[in-house]
């Protein structure tokens, strides 16, 4: 899914800083002539290496996608302390930590938009993620209060919400629970979160933007 996003962005005319705990983003990044790194949402050392090689390369952020997998699963109450500090650190922390370094760029350049990946479950948590439920949820009310903090300086900040889509090996019957009856597809979610990114969208933020085929049943 980041990679889907990485590539739309780049056709779009972004100029990609990325990174990955795998050697994927920065393969991703020569292919796509931008800059990448190995490294953990969950540091703070890793993202700040991460926006110091941006902005040494380009010398601005106009806008950010905040998207990392799965935190440790398990049964509610078995779930360690350890392991609720791993998925803090990685969904709640993460988006943090990246407004901190990169707000202050945004503020001199007037201008700036973000997008958090979080889930569809955010708000109809799942016993089989809780630990990632729990912390995505944290992620929507914190957009909230991050976009009321700086919508006057013309900074926006949305989550997406993503349903069953195709990034992930679904069980046969899946896109049965859909009332589209598909799976959604990396295309969609890419196409949706540069969307959310552009002057198109000028008027958005704040928001949590299910993306998910129906799936969820709040109004």
């Amino acid at each position: 899914m980041g990679a889907a996003i990485a590539r739309e962005l780049h056709e779009r005319g972004y100029r990609l800083g990325l990174m990955s705990p795998s050697g994927s983003a920065v393969e991703l990044a020569a292919e796509l002539g931008g800059v990448g790194i190995k490294g953990s949402a969950g540091e703070a050392k890793d993202l700040e290496a991460l926006v110091e090689k941006t902005i040494g390369a380009y010398g601005r952020v106009d806008a950010v996608v905040n998207h990392t997998g799965h935190p440790p699963k398990g049964d509610l109450l078995d779930i360690t302390d350890e392991k609720w500090v791993i998925g803090n650190d990685l969904m709640v922390l993460s988006v943090v930590r990246m407004a901190r370094l990169v707000t202050p760029h945004m503020l001199k350049q007037g201008k700036g938009a973000w997008v958090n990946i979080t889930t569809f479950a955010s708000f109809e948590p799942s016993l089989v993620f809780p630990v990632s439920c729990a912390y995505r949820a944290a992620v929507g009310a914190y957009t909230k209060l991050y976009s009321d903090r700086y919508a006057a300086d013309n900074i926006r900040m949305n989550a997406l919400l993503p349903g069953y889509i195709d990034s992930l090996d679904h069980k046969p019957g899946t896109e049965d629970k859909v009332p589209m009856k598909r799976l959604g597809t990396m295309a969609e979610i890419a196409k949706t979160t540069a969307f959310l990114l552009s002057d198109d969208a000028g008027y958005i933020t704040g928001q949590n933007i299910r993306i998910d085929g129906g799936v969820t049943r709040h109004v």
